[in-house]
């Protein structure tokens, strides 16, 4: 090798760096040497040192609850105990209807009337046909007792006297027939007149004079009604719930309750678990519950939203 080709191997002089060296290097040395120690202590420490840390002071325990107090609070709707649907008994057409929406009956009172000209007149149709069974049967006693003399006498023979008994029971079904007939037709009158099952208020008027009523629906929606009216008693109220299933623990038949319409916070009625459903709904997780309400007043009306407390028992 040449001494140009050497010369251009070498570092220039200002390119040199020096090494450290002497006190500072180790200093180095020693602070990695700690921090590394450190991290690894850190990693491997045991998990179980914590637990032997002092124990924290424990939280106080929950004041328990007081009878009368609310364990839950829920919201639903008032419902009737029972909705009744007035439906007729056979196919008719509505002559009259004397009630509207919002109405208060009393139990016994007229509400509709069925077009009756029909049945009217099967009922005079039935009384001539008794009318005439009963003549028939005069008759065959008449026959029978005649027989019975004519036999007596050895003037008639045992098979006339059989036949005449034969025509009295059957003039005597006759007339039972007819009579059951003059029953039917005249309970078919009696059921063209509606009357108010219970005492209540009409929550719904479902049907118009000169419509057509009939107890089976034939489907679809532009067939005659199944109903004339919706009503019920509104002394007998309840608030319908559905209860997340996760609070069914808190909640049993017989419990006292607070009960708050939505519309008049102010008002608090009294109730009661009157009913637990005895499946729950799998779609929502919910399970529906009925609370009675004692004492219900004007305030208070179907469909209302209303607050619920279920209250702690001693």
């Amino acid at each position: 090798m040449n001494t140009e080709t050497f010369q251009k191997l070498r570092i220039p002089e200002d390119k040199k760096r020096a090494r450290p060296r002497g006190p500072a290097a180790l200093i180095v040395a020693i602070a990695l040497f700690f921090i590394g120690g450190a991290l690894l202590y850190l990693k491997t420490r045991d998990p179980q040192a914590a637990a032997h840390a002092a124990p924290a002071a424990p939280a106080p325990p929950p004041e328990p609850a007081k009878p009368g107090d609310a364990v839950l609070t829920v919201s639903g709707y008032v419902i009737p105990r029972e909705r009744i649907e007035i439906s007729p008994r056979f196919q008719g057409t509505v002559a009259w209807i004397g009630v509207k929406k919002g109405d208060v009956v009393q139990k016994g009172d007229v509400l509709v009337r069925l077009e009756e000209d029909e049945y009217r007149s099967r009922v005079q149709e039935t009384e001539a046909r008794v009318m005439q069974a009963e003549a028939a049967l005069e008759f065959a006693v008449s026959q029978f007792r005649r027989a019975e003399t004519l036999r007596t006498r050895d003037t008639s023979s045992e098979q006339e006297l059989d036949s005449a008994r034969q025509a009295l029971r059957a003039a005597e079904a006759e007339l039972k027939a007819a009579r059951a007939g003059l029953d039917l037709a005249r309970l078919y009158l009696e059921w063209c007149t509606i009357r108010a099952p219970i005492t209540g208020v009409i929550l719904e008027k479902l049907v118009n004079p000169n419509e057509l009523v009939t107890p089976v629906s034939f489907g679809g929606s532009r067939g005659p009604s199944t109903a004339f009216l919706a009503m019920a008693d509104l002394n007998d109220l309840q608030v319908e719930i559905d209860l997340n299933e996760t609070d069914t623990p808190k909640v049993r038949l017989g419990q006292r309750c607070r009960v708050s319409p939505e519309a008049y916070p102010d008002k608090v009625y009294e109730g009661v678990v009157a009913e637990i459903a005895p499946e729950a709904n799998r779609s929502k997780g919910t399970l529906q519950i009925k609370v009675q309400i004692k004492n219900p007043d004007r305030f208070l009306t179907p469909e209302l939203s209303a607050k619920v407390d279920f209250l702690h028992a001693p």
